[in-house]
């Protein structure tokens, strides 16, 4: 598990991953989650790469944050550019990234106090 120092003053700090999990804060989260700095979203319900749809990214940018960062799971996986429609309406900025690095940035973002949102997928 990979951990990196505490420099977020949000709420919300993702302090270390691994396969099957994502460590918030002082709890351990097993499924697909949206992380915000001020709160978590327990049941975002796409759990595999595989059930993303139009519907999840809308959701998502009902929210609305200035990015996105989407977490694919174990490694980077890009949805169809279809499913982004959502949020270029809304002009919201989307990052696709492998779970791991979308922990690692929204520590960063969220420490930048930007109104980040992510939505991970277990890895």
């Amino acid at each position: 598990m990979k951990l990196s120092l505490d420099t977020n003053t949000g709420s919300t700090v993702v302090r270390g991953y691994d396969r099957g999990q994502v460590v918030v804060n002082e709890e351990v989260i097993r499924q697909s989650v949206v992380l915000l700095p001020e709160r978590l979203i327990r049941d975002w319900p796409p759990q595999r790469f595989e059930d993303l749809d139009e519907e999840h990214i809308a959701a998502l940018a009902a929210l609305d944050p200035e990015i996105i960062l989407l977490g694919t799971g174990p490694r980077l996986r890009f949805p169809d550019a279809a499913l982004m429609r959502p949020t270029l309406g809304r002009r919201i900025g989307v990052e696709v990234m492998d779970t791991a690095a979308a922990c690692r940035t929204f520590n960063i973002l969220s420490a930048e106090g930007r109104r980040v949102a992510a939505a991970l997928l277990m890895i």
